[in-house]
Order: structure tokens, then sequence, then C-alpha cells
């Protein structure tokens, strides 16, 4: 148990940066890691040995913040400095599914499957978000509004 232990601390720098660009505030995002850290600690015992660990957390992670999505109990974001306030803005003007796609992938230098499998979705959903994403992330720092995929029928 020790080493088990050990990889779940070391884990904590990088949820920590994964829960920060998704929520986009630091405390919110500190007590997000800390109730992950929390959870993985009560169910180390049902981590699947031989696996790695850090997908496994991520996966609790993004499951504690949908949960607190679905309940509004995440505040907004509030940055301090402005070239990340763009990008913040920026990110929370994603899809929220789109938003955690591209965190994992861009910023947690995740592959493509372990990102499928943290979100439980498949793996070409996991390739057309992050198409999605960055096209639109790129309009909005671009100060220009995504074009909206509905269309108006009369």
């Amino acid at each position: 148990m020790p080493d088990d232990s050990n990889s779940l601390v070391a884990c904590i720098p990088r949820l920590r940066r994964y829960a920060r660009a998704l929520v986009g505030d630091r405390s919110a995002a500190d007590e997000l890691v800390q109730d992950t850290m929390e959870r993985g600690w009560h169910q180390l015992s049902t981590w699947p040995r031989g696996g790695e660990m850090r997908p496994w957390l991520f996966s609790m992670l993004h499951g504690l913040y949908t949960e607190r999505q679905r309940h509004d109990a995440i505040t907004p974001p509030s940055p301090e400095r402005r070239d990340m306030r763009d990008m913040q803005a920026a990110l929370q003007q994603l899809p929220p599914e789109q938003r955690a796609v591209l965190l994992l992938v861009a910023l947690e230098d995740m592959r493509y499957d372990e990102v499928a499998d943290i979100l439980h979705i498949p793996p070409g959903t996991v390739l057309s978000r992050l198409s999605r994403a960055r096209e639109r992330l790129r309009l909005v720092m671009l100060g220009q509004a995504p074009a909206s995929p509905l269309k108006v029928v009369k």
C-alpha cells in the first residue's frame, strides 16, 4: 500500500493543473482535487493493479466536476493575469464536453484512448470533439463569434 499511496500523491500536481484549467477558479479547483484525493484514498483498494493511476484519478476528478456542474457548485473563473483571463474566458465558452477533451489532450498530454476511457466516450468522439474545440477556441481568440451549427427553420 505505501507504493500505492505514493503514486496517489504523485498525481496531485497534474490533477491541480487540470482542475484549475477546467474550473477556472483556484480555490474551487483545489477543493475539487482535495475531494478527488479523498475519494481516491478511500477507493484505493478498487484501483485496478497494473494499470496507471493517473487516468483512474482523472476519471474520478471529471466525475466530481460533472456532478458539481449539475448542481451549480463551481464558481465562474477569476484569473489574475490578462492573458490567462483571455484564455480562461475562451475556454469557458467551449461546451463542457469539448473543453474537457481539449484540456486532457493539450494540457495533460494524454493519448486519445486514455481520454476516451476517462470520459467514457468512443475514441472517434474524442477526435471530433477535439477538432471542434480547437476550431471554436481559434475563432474565440480571434474575436470572432463561432457560427451556430443550428439553422433557423420557418
